[in-house]
């Protein structure tokens, strides 16, 4: 996948005024929120570039002593590359090392061992060869306020309540806005579904996922879903799980090994395809394949080694 410096403002499509919404090209939706204390960046995109548009964004409403936030949802590369902007001494040995606009950037506590883990500095040195102008100025950066559990912001007359949503990783958070009803789920919910990355993350997700179904919330944005799909796309997703699990467990009754080898066509051998467990809506039939196929399949993977955990 190529990736784009472009950051879009996105017109608002009648969600509250206070919450503006940008997005990287095709990759991923991030937020800033306006409230009467801070200005709020809900992740900071790919690189320093993309986060200086969106900064450029807040900057209007950066008056009235309103001071600007940052919040990490969770440290995969599309939400925090670009948080060195908000913190110094991170810059190469070529930069200044000073932060373009010091910020405490809120994050979980277990975030940040994961920027120093071998496979981030791999992965970031790979991306660094394929793309040097997107991803040739980054350097890692983990928050610098770290919590855990849930986490509030009084913003004076919004609330931003952090709520840990583990699953797709197990440092991520959601945020709720109680007074305008309105859930920033991230990537605890996606079109067509979020991944979960091992068998034991499937649990704790699906809780997420039910967790954020029952807030009271009218108004539902994602990182990785169109601004319209609201609320039914936490209840789609629960659905989806719900029909993959029926069909595992219906598969290790018959006596299916949950340990397949990866030449072995699970969708088949399991019965459950990929039309079977979704909505009959064309956005769910307009994903891309992989999601269709190998993601399909390693959800339905997941599922058997977790059930075959409970003999």
């Amino acid at each position: 996948m190529s990736h784009t410096n472009e950051l879009q403002l996105i017109e608002n499509q009648g969600w509250d005024e206070r919450i503006l919404v940008c997005r990287n090209g095709r990759l991923v939706d991030t937020f800033i929120v306006v409230t009467g204390r801070f200005v709020v960046l809900v992740d900071t995109v790919i690189n320093p570039q993309t986060a200086a548009q969106m900064l450029e964004y807040a900057r209007p409403y950066l008056t009235n002593g309103r001071q600007l936030l940052v919040i990490n949802t969770h440290a995969d590369y599309d939400h925090c590359w670009g948080n060195q902007l908000f913190v110094g001494d991170t810059a190469p040995s070529t930069g200044s090392g000073q932060a373009v606009h010091p910020a405490p950037i809120i994050g979980s506590h277990l975030s940040p061992p994961k920027f120093q883990q071998p496979e981030a500095k791999t992965y970031l040195a790979k991306m660094q060869q394929l793309e040097p102008e997107v991803f040739g100025e980054v350097v890692l950066t983990p928050p610098t306020l770290l919590i855990q559990d849930r986490f509030v912001i009084a913003g004076g007359d919004l609330t931003l309540e952090l709520l840990p949503t583990p699953g797709h990783t197990d440092d991520h958070y959601s945020v709720f806005i109680p007074e305008i009803g309105t859930l920033l789920a991230a990537d605890a919910a996606e079109l067509p579904y979020p991944m979960a990355r091992t068998p034991d993350g499937l649990p704790p997700m699906r809780e997420s996922l039910a967790k954020l179904a029952a807030l009271p919330a009218e108004t539902v944005l994602y990182c990785h879903a169109p601004v319209t799909s609201g609320r039914q796309l936490l209840l789609d997703n629960i659905a989806y799980f719900n029909a993959i699990e029926a069909a595992c467990r219906a598969a290790l009754a018959r006596g299916i090994a949950p340990n397949l080898s990866e030449d072995v066509d699970v969708l088949a051998l399991v019965d459950c395809a990929w039309e079977t467990a979704v909505p009959d809506a064309p956005e769910w039939h307009n994903v891309h394949d992989y999601y269709k196929t190998g993601g399909h399949a390693s959800q339905i993977l997941a599922m058997l080694q977790w059930l075959a955990q409970e003999v």
